[in-house]
């Protein structure tokens, strides 16, 4: 009787004959263990969606009138740009904001420069006193994967915004930090409020004071003179530091005498009006709404937190550890002892601990199949599905790493879905393998010839 023999069992015999079949298995086995090793860890999937937020600004309108002027002559444009599925915008009073998201899988650079030439190519369309349009990329990882909040009980708002500026600076010498946000704490800001009547009496206007403060703050190139040694070059360093500099900036001349702005205007240094609030507590929730004098109930102190995004494709593991231990090594010296430094959030935590509980999974399956096999079919069969299994899964993980996938909250549900086919199928395929062995016709017969029918 002579048997046709299809791909599959044609695959099946150039496996079983061929003398490389235990050098693939074991190299498929330690490429999979270093995919496991190499694999970027993260909470949220790479999914390609550009999603672009674009600003226009137009003082003193209504948000009537900025949408007859700005909103739906730029969502007109926008429309033109190829590759674009939705535009979500509002009109306010002095501003239009419009969203533009493209289809799934569109080139993230691409879609970025079509809408900047379309924005450019119709510049001279805009009306008198609107603004030039800001254009904002948004990206899938400028999810912070790490939250670090500051607290103290016996330190305002001021100076732990001041503690955790200086600790952003010395996160993002990590190569791998994207954007880094604070939040809460109050900024340092040098007030100056000028006195109109003093400004009358010197014969100056505020827009020129104004003007001239910020011809002060900035360095320039003033020239150079000869001298015997050569020409000297002049370099102005006009950078405002203190209330002494800011007072001592020229506004004005009055009866060929110079006006100084602390002349016609009062000036203080210290933190500016807040405009958002951060307290850490622990422990049972407050029902009462916070306010500014939370900070002096037991249990609740101030606070600052500076969020942190890695860069795309990066491991969130080592992003959040590199993160924390460069944090660590500034203890002491940025952050003083009294200030307390809680992780409020950290993603590469939780990636860490889905990817290992997975892992964990993935063995319970292999060894419980196995088990079951050796005690239904025998110790051979479930030799072959010991190693069947993990060869598979390794594989998948090396094109995993091949691909630059990372395993996300969506590849890890996939791996998790198919470990049920991949055991059905395991099963499937040996019992069958059994059932031929088994047959009274099949007896004598080269069992390596009925293995092939068998997968066949």
């Amino acid at each position: 009787m002579t048997i046709k023999i299809g791909v599959a069992g044609k695959l099946a015999g150039g496996f079983i004959n061929s003398k490389l079949t235990p050098l693939f298995i074991v190299a498929s086995i330690l490429l999979g263990i270093a995919a496991v090793i190499a694999l970027p860890r993260e909470e949220e999937p790479q999914i390609i969606v550009p999603m672009i937020d674009i600003f226009v600004q137009m003082p003193g309108a209504s948000a009537k009138e900025v949408e007859e002027r700005v909103t739906r002559p730029m969502e007109k444009l926008l429309w033109e740009v190829p590759g674009v599925e939705y535009i979500y915008s509002t009109s306010s009073p002095g501003m239009s904001m419009a969203i533009v998201r493209f289809f799934v899988g569109q080139d993230e650079e691409r879609s970025i420069v079509r809408l900047q030439s379309k924005l450019m190519a119709n510049m001279d369309r805009i009306p008198c006193a609107v603004s030039p349009p800001l254009v904002k990329p948004r990206y899938i990882d400028d999810v912070p994967i790490l939250a670090l909040t500051f607290w103290a009980k016996d330190v305002d708002h001021y100076t732990l915004r001041r503690i955790a500026a200086e600790v952003d600076d010395v996160v993002k010498r990590e190569d791998n930090v994207s954007i880094t946000t604070l939040i809460g704490g109050n900024r340092r800001q040098i007030s100056v409020d000028m006195d109109p009547v003093r400004l009358a009496g010197f014969g100056i206007d505020m827009q020129t004071a104004a003007s001239m403060i910020c011809a002060a703050n900035q360095e320039s190139h003033a020239g150079s003179y000869p001298s015997a040694d050569g020409r000297i070059l002049v370099h102005v360093s006009g950078y405002l530091t203190s209330v002494s500099d800011v007072g001592q900036v020229v506004v004005g001349v009055h009866q060929g005498h110079p006006v100084y702005l602390r002349d016609v205007a009062d000036i203080s240094d210290g933190p500016r009006e807040p405009d958002q609030y951060v307290f850490f507590g622990q422990g049972p929730a407050f029902s009462e709404p916070v306010s500014t004098t939370d900070s002096q109930k037991p249990g609740i102190s101030p606070a600052v937190t500076l969020t942190i995004a890695k860069r795309k494709g990066t491991n969130a593991i080592q992003v959040a550890h590199q993160v924390l231990q460069r944090v660590k090594d500034v203890r002491g010296t940025i952050i003083p002892d009294t200030v307390q430094m809680s992780v409020t959030r950290n993603y590469g935590e939780t990636a860490k601990e889905k990817s290992d509980e997975l892992l964990f999974h993935m063995a319970i399956a292999v060894l419980s199949v196995t088990i079951l096999i050796w005690f239904t079919l025998g110790h051979r069969e479930s030799g072959v599905v010991a190693f069947a299994i993990p060869v598979t899964l390794a594989l998948t993980l090396a094109v995993f790493y091949l691909y630059g996938y990372t395993l996300n909250r969506i590849t890890l549900f996939a791996l998790i879905f198919s470990i049920g086919i991949l055991v059905d199928d395991a099963i499937v395929v040996v019992e069958n393998m059994v059932r031929h062995f088994r047959l009274p016709e099949n007896n004598g017969r080269p069992r390596l010839d009925v293995a092939i029918e068998a997968v066949d």
